[in-house]
């Protein structure tokens, strides 16, 4: 009976400490959560950077969170000061284990201060291509053609090499067209030129460039490069690769495919 009276009274003394405790946790993390979508739509308002807002989302509701976890921890009776040194001391070690995770937050801060890319635009880096959706306190996240998810480190793509493909308003078109050899070179470059200024799309100035660039194993080969704006870049592309090859095709222009003459000497 004595120990059924110490539970009792146990109970009552701290029965009401843990149950506001559990109550400060729910709430707590319920307004963290508030208090984020309301700074992103503030922010969204004030149209701060796509990648700003996401990184900032992601690094608010960890520190809100946090701090509702330390707060219901000094409810329940935990001394905060000799956690907070032990915290201390298990950060360092951790710190020293994750030091990894640690250059990924740096290399997430880093490309919000020099932007080498921004949420929308087109990179390849780490041996991935995609759209940039977010970027995240340690990674970043891109969606490729195919629709697939790719979640790629800060810490590599703040230090690596990337391509980013949307950054200049403008790209430059390359193809490289086989003919035949024996081919009309003045009558192929002007089915070029014809399909390229017919194109609206493609820029003149700087001006299109249609060389003799190799005449290889088994064809006679055209370099042709012309400019246009980014977004206008892969249509320009196929379409032209279509359209020549179905007037080379009428006009009696040979593609030719990989040969190789072999000469029998009879002895």
């Amino acid at each position: 009976m004595e120990n059924l009276d110490q539970i009792y009274l146990w109970l009552v003394d701290n029965g009401m400490r843990f149950i506001g405790a559990i109550a400060f946790l729910i709430i707590g993390l319920w307004v963290s959560k508030f208090l984020v979508k309301q700074a992103v739509k503030i922010m969204r308002k004030k149209e701060v950077d796509a990648g700003l807002i996401s990184f900032s989302k992601s690094l608010m509701s960890v520190a809100l969170k946090a701090l509702v976890i330390i707060s219901v921890m000094g409810m329940v009776g935990i001394e905060m000061t000799s956690f907070i040194a032990i915290l201390g001391a298990a950060g360092l070690a951790v710190g020293l284990a994750l030091q990894g995770t640690l250059s990924n937050f740096a290399g997430g801060v880093m490309i919000l201060i020099f932007k080498p890319y921004r949420v929308g635009d087109y990179i390849e880096a780490q041996g991935y291509s995609g759209t940039v959706k977010e970027i995240q306190i340690f990674n970043s996240i891109l969606a490729t053609v195919d629709n697939k998810v790719v979640i790629i480190p800060n810490g590599g793509l703040a230090t690596g090499s990337l391509i980013n493909y949307t950054m200049k308003d403008t790209r430059r078109v390359d193809w490289t067209f086989g003919v035949a050899y024996g081919s009309d070179y003045k009558k192929v470059r002007q089915i070029i030129l014809d399909i390229i200024n017919a194109d609206e799309r493609v820029m003149h100035d700087p001006e299109v460039f249609i060389g003799l660039s190799e005449m290889a194993d088994s064809s006679v080969n055209i370099v042709t490069r012309v400019w246009t704006k980014t977004e206008d870049y892969w249509g320009v592309y196929f379409d032209t690769n279509e359209k020549i090859y179905a007037t080379f095709t009428k006009e009696g222009v040979e593609i030719p495919f990989p040969q190789m003459d072999v000469h029998l000497n009879n002895k």
